[in-house]
């Protein structure tokens, strides 16, 4: 068991957790990821690891309560206990100092970004962030972010706060005016990432994006995680999760990621039996 040393909510449907797990704490490097079982009867989920103390011992991981086993895990309290934390897996991002980069992160995105947005400013980058939401209270690491970066830009959707547009319209006004920008580096939804990796191919700009695919084991076994780079076929879990963005078929990941849709809705509604009237739930 994975006791929770702290539980904090960023916004109204993602918490920050910090994670009793000394072996991962200590290993823990940029772009690794866990993979998390709440109890007997959940599934196995991926959640990328968003900071570590070694010293503590623990892991901090940032969830956005979007399907069943997440909002699970969002409604854990301090002093709860996950049942499996397995990790850290992944390939650890490349980092190198490329002159200048831009971090681009969408929605809880930015959770992941923000380890690689450190270690690129700690490798001698200047480093442009930009944090995009889909409205202000959905804005989240904005202080640590602009801890970190050079220079640091927000944009809404909605434009309720910082600049209104996505953040491809703030990505485009860099490139078009910050002359030797060497790397783009973006994390979050697969649309989000598909439009910078469109938007810096023309620039020939190095880029970088981390996929979130359906995952079941995490270490290459199940072939769940399938992503087509380059024409050939690898495993975001043990190959990735971070790739060129200029080689991945993300029209084929978006319709991966959509097979299971019905079944999540499925695993959410409350089964009630007709002749106990208990909830499915009860009966474990």
């Amino acid at each position: 068991m994975y006791r929770i040393i702290r539980a904090q909510a960023l916004a109204p449907t993602v918490t920050r957790f910090e994670i009793e797990a000394p072996f991962i704490a200590r290993k823990r490097k940029p772009g690794n990821f866990v993979m998390i079982r709440i109890d007997d009867h959940g599934e196995r989920i991926p959640l990328t690891l968003a900071d570590s103390d070694p010293a503590a011992g623990t892991i901090t991981i940032i969830v956005q309560a979007i399907g069943k086993t997440t909002k699970q895990l969002c409604a854990k309290k301090s002093g709860e206990s996950i049942l499996d934390v397995v990790g850290p897996l992944g390939t650890p991002t490349p980092i190198e100092d490329h002159g200048k980069v831009v971090c681009v992160g969408g929605g809880v995105g930015t959770a992941e970004l923000y380890p690689i947005t450190r270690a690129l400013k700690e490798a001698g980058n200047t480093v442009y962030s930009i944090v995009g939401a889909r409205s202000r209270e959905l804005v989240i690491l904005e202080h640590e972010m602009q801890a970190i970066s050079d220079t640091l830009f927000i944009t809404t959707d909605d434009g309720s706060y910082g600049r209104k547009g996505f953040v491809t319209d703030q990505l485009k006004e860099l490139l078009d005016t910050v002359p030797g920008i060497g790397a783009v580096f973006a994390i979050g939804p697969l649309p989000m990432m598909r439009a910078v990796a469109n938007l810096t191919r023309p620039y020939a700009v190095h880029t970088l994006v981390s996929l979130n695919t359906v995952m079941v084991d995490g270490t290459g076994m199940c072939g769940g995680c399938r992503v087509t780079v380059n024409g050939t076929m690898k495993f975001a879990c043990v190959d990735g999760p971070e790739f060129d963005g200029h080689t991945v078929d993300f029209d084929e990941l978006m319709m991966r990621n959509r097979t299971y849709v019905a079944q999540e809705r499925i695993s959410e509604e409350l089964h009630v039996c007709r002749l106990t009237g208990e909830t499915r739930e009860a009966h474990r």
